[in-house]
Parts: C-alpha cells; structure tokens; sequence
C-alpha cells in the first residue's frame, strides 16, 4: 500500500497520542473526520498500522524481553521498511545509523518466544536483506 503525506501526518499524529479522537486528528491533519476514519481504517486493514499502544514513562520497569535489532536495508527501500517498523507495537524506539547497519531498532516482546516470532516478522519485511539481535539482560540508568 502506497502511503501519502496525509496517511503520515495521520501515523505522526497517533503515535504522539494514539487515543486522540478522531475530530482532533482529522482537524489536525486537515482533512475530514469521515476521511481521516477511512484512512486510518484502510492503514490498518493494509497493516501500515499494525495495533495500537500504550508508552510508558521511561522510569516504568519492563516486565517483557528487550532487545537492540541491527538492520540492513536493501537499496531505496529504507522508507518503505521505517514505515513497517514504525507500525509494529513492539518497536519502541528506531533510529537509522552509519556504517554497517542502516537502523537500529529496540524492542520489546512479553516472552522469548514472542520475540522469536518478532524477529522472523522483522527478517520477512521485503527490504530487509539482514538482522543482527542483542538480548538486553540488564539496564542501568544513568543518573543524568
């Protein structure tokens, strides 16, 4: 499914707040409340959007398995890829990068073998030619 700029502004705006209604995003996108529901229906029907989440202060503790997931992306599909990974709840938090790898992903899933199932979806992404994945075991916040 091909994504235009209000499909973005959309995604953007749902991922600032995925409980905003649907008149706020509409006026915020600058298009109808009928066509804004019709978009976001058709981005999650497509899986653009793949669910929606809730985002927890960063001082929550993490009850699920984390993990960093190296990314590199075949040729110009980088946006293609980001857009993918961005509609996947256990994405938290993407960042592209120099050198060998393109991006960066940190996720979380509840179970080893959700995450398992996590990152064959990742790997089966067309545009994906390889992953490298680090289980966090222990984070330590610094004091700053």
């Amino acid at each position: 499914m091909a994504v235009d700029d209000v499909d973005q502004r959309l995604i953007a705006l749902l991922r600032n707040d995925a409980r905003m209604p649907v008149a706020k995003l509409a006026a915020a996108a600058g298009i109808s409340r009928a066509t804004a529901t019709a978009r976001i229906d058709k981005l999650r029907r497509e899986g653009v959007i793949a669910g929606f989440t809730v985002v927890l202060q960063s001082n929550v503790e993490s009850s699920g398995v984390r993990a960093i997931t190296m990314i590199e992306i075949d040729g110009k599909q980088e946006e293609a890829v980001t857009r993918r990974l961005m509609g996947m709840p256990e994405v938290r938090q993407l960042s592209t990068t120099n050198g060998r790898w393109d991006v960066v992903a940190e996720i979380e899933a509840p179970t080893i073998s959700s995450l398992d199932e996590l990152l064959r979806a990742i790997r089966q992404i067309d545009g994906i030619a390889n992953t490298d994945t680090s289980i966090l075991l222990k984070v330590r916040k610094t004091t700053r």
